[in-house]
């Protein structure tokens, strides 16, 4: 198998898609699932983790590398989490260790409830399950009129309204820069398909609770140290609480696998190795 600055990069043919991924290092399967970020986001911390283990990362279906034959459908958490039940048992390297951050948090459960046996443990870092908070009909409302003014083609304002429902604050030049003005290509098609076809089903996705609390996997919450009070640290709260575990601190916000991966990376291995 390759060093850790190496991946070995491969296609597989699923069902309406063709998924892609990656592969680095030897020893224990990981793999790192973000949605809709793709593999490229993970692609420091996976170097990282590849020292001894092997590192799976992929791009969602329609983001990316990952074609979709549909590009007008909706993709669910239960689809991703069936592409990657494919994927981990094409690697046959498992039953592994899953992380699954922001939307990929939510695929981390939907495999979960649906393949428990290709999995030991699963970490899923700040899942937006907005029907767990009291205030799901205002967030819904607020996720409609965000989708709504994006597909009009006012991206700044939809993606102001993205942070000031995620209640995330970013300085303003921060703002401007990534989101005041135009992008295209890849990146164009990707967010469109984000807003278009991938928002909706994950934020309001509801797990099987009673299967969560009972599953015979490792099921862990993370919670970016610096995530206080958005959006994504109130769900992933009131998922702990209705699963009856203590959500686990991680370096960082809501991306904090990707901006300090160090600390990520290490905090990643004190948690598998604790259990």
């Amino acid at each position: 198998m390759n060093t850790s600055t190496q991946a070995a990069t491969a296609t597989l043919q699923v069902w309406g898609a063709e998924l892609y991924f990656e592969l680095r290092g030897t020893g224990p399967l990981i793999a790192l699932h973000a949605a809709p970020m793709d593999a490229a986001s993970f692609t420091p911390l996976a170097e990282l983790l590849a020292v001894d283990h092997t590192v799976l990362t992929s791009d969602p279906r329609g983001i990316n590398r990952s074609r979709v034959d549909n590009r007008d459908q909706d993709v669910t958490p239960e689809m991703r989490a069936k592409d990657l039940a494919v994927l981990l048992d094409h690697v046959g390297a498992g039953p592994a260790t899953l992380f699954g951050s922001s939307g990929g948090a939510v695929s981390a459960l939907a495999l979960t409830q649906m393949h428990p046996e290709l999995v030991t443990t699963v970490i899923a870092h700040e899942p937006p399950l907005a029907e767990l908070l009291s205030d799901c009909q205002q967030v819904r409302s607020q996720t409609d009129d965000m989708i709504e003014t994006y597909l009009a083609g006012d991206r700044r304002g939809a993606w102001k309204m993205f942070m000031e429902t995620a209640n995330i604050r970013l300085p303003d030049e921060l703002f401007e820069s990534m989101f005041g003005g135009r992008i295209e290509g890849q990146a164009a098609a990707d967010e469109h398909f984000y807003f278009a076809h991938m928002e909706r089903p994950t934020t309001f996705w509801k797990p099987d609770l009673p299967a969560l609390r009972h599953t015979r996997v490792n099921l862990l919450v993370g919670i970016g140290g610096d995530s206080a009070d958005e959006l994504c640290d109130r769900t992933s709260r009131a998922l702990a609480a209705e699963i009856g575990i203590e959500p686990m601190t991680f370096p960082g916000g809501h991306t904090g696998f990707a901006e300090d991966p160090v600390a990520f990376s290490a905090r990643i291995r004190d948690v598998v190795e604790a259990l």
